[in-house]
C-alpha cells in the first residue's frame, strides 16, 4: 500500500489539502485578508497579548503588595506571641 505517516494515500492527501487550501483562500480573500496583512495582524495580536500579560502581572503584584502590608506584620506578631504554633496532640 502507498500509505504515508498520516494514514492515507499521498496523492489523495495532497489533493485534499490543495482543495481545502483553495477554499480557505477564497474565504479569507472575501474577508479582505491577504498574506501581508495576515502576518501584520498576527504580530499585532501577539503584541497585545504580550502587553496584556504584563498588565495582569502588574495588577497581581499591586494587590499582592497591598495585602502583604497587612498580612506579613500580623503573621510576624502572631509568631512572636506564639499564636501561630499548632498544639501538639501527640500525632506524628
Amino acid at each position: 500500500m502507498d500509505r504515508n505517516a498520516f494514514g492515507s494515500h499521498l496523492i489523495g492527501l495532497v489533493l485534499r489539502l490543495a482543495v481545502l487550501s483553495i477554499v480557505v483562500g477564497i474565504v479569507l480573500s472575501a474577508l479582505g485578508i491577504t498574506p501581508g496583512n495576515f502576518f501584520y495582524h498576527i504580530n499585532v495580536l501577539a503584541r497585545r497579548i504580550y502587553d496584556m500579560g504584563f498588565g495582569a502581572v502588574e495588577w497581581v503584584l499591586q494587590y499582592l503588595l497591598l495585602g502583604a502590608m497587612v498580612v506579613v506584620p500580623v503573621w510576624i506578631v502572631a509568631r512572636l506571641m506564639g499564636l501561630g504554633r499548632r498544639p501538639d496532640d501527640g500525632r506524628m
